[in-house]
């Protein structure tokens, strides 16, 4: 089957202080989202890599490309005013050039989650060609509660129950693609979220500890310190 990535990169550096959107900064001497796209690339399946930029995001993009001397092979499509809509713009450039979705599979995967592994690339691909949806995610170390009223009555709920989901999610292209034709609503949170809605379960492959979300500084020293260990390990 072929495959598709569908990176979303349309996030900004206002929880981080910057004013350079978070997936152009600097991990570890070149931009996250160029770590991203590599994990993916490298991988040994090799998806055909779709990369969802808003608008105006795109020539600094590409000025960071031609810096770096980036060779990663994309295609850039504009982002939407959400998440799904980002989604859905990318979804249609694989439908212009795909006649048939059910021998697709489409992975989609946040752009600021750049130390994903190449093992969980691969698996999550298969198991999205067996079950038609999946999701990594990890279960909860912590405690949780459950605030039951406006007043912030709370009750402890078995943690056993909960995942804490991650990316990258994939699906079949045909489910995925006709999931993308609902209407949109706040409560489509992530790319399982829609494919639930349109009535197809979702499979849990377990994910990794180390596929973090950068979201606040604290979160790149990490991601740094991670990526520095691993570079370690492989000289």
């Amino acid at each position: 089957m072929k495959r598709y990535a569908i990176i979303v990169g349309g996030g900004s550096g206002s929880r981080m202080g910057n004013d350079i959107p978070k997936q152009f900064l600097d991990l570890c001497g070149k931009p996250i989202l160029m770590h991203t796209l590599e994990a993916f690339a490298k991988s040994t399946l090799q998806p055909e890599i779709i990369l969802v930029l808003k608008k105006d995001s795109q020539a600094y993009w590409q000025e960071l490309v031609a810096h770096h001397h980036f060779d990663i092979g994309h295609t850039l499509v504009d982002g939407g005013q959400s998440r799904y809509h980002s989604v859905k713009n990318a979804l249609k450039a694989i439908q212009a050039k795909e006649k048939d979705l059910k021998e697709i599979v489409i992975a989609i995967h946040d752009g600021v989650r750049p130390l994903v592994s190449r093992e969980i690339i691969v698996a999550t691909y298969q198991k999205a060609e067996e079950v038609g949806a999946v999701v990594t995610a990890m279960p909860s170390k912590d405690s949780i509660r459950e605030i039951i009223d406006e007043e912030g009555s709370n009750k402890a709920v078995d943690r056993s129950k909960f995942y804490l989901v991650q990316t990258p999610q994939a699906f079949l292209g045909d489910i995925v693609s006709l999931a993308y034709n609902l209407e949109y609503t706040p409560t489509f949170t992530d790319d399982a979220s829609v494919v639930e809605s349109f009535g197809h379960p979702i499979h849990i492959l377990h994910g990794d500890a180390q596929n973090l979300k950068i979201t606040f500084k604290e979160d790149l020293v990490i991601a740094e310190a991670i990526l520095t260990l691993r570079n370690s390990k492989n000289t």
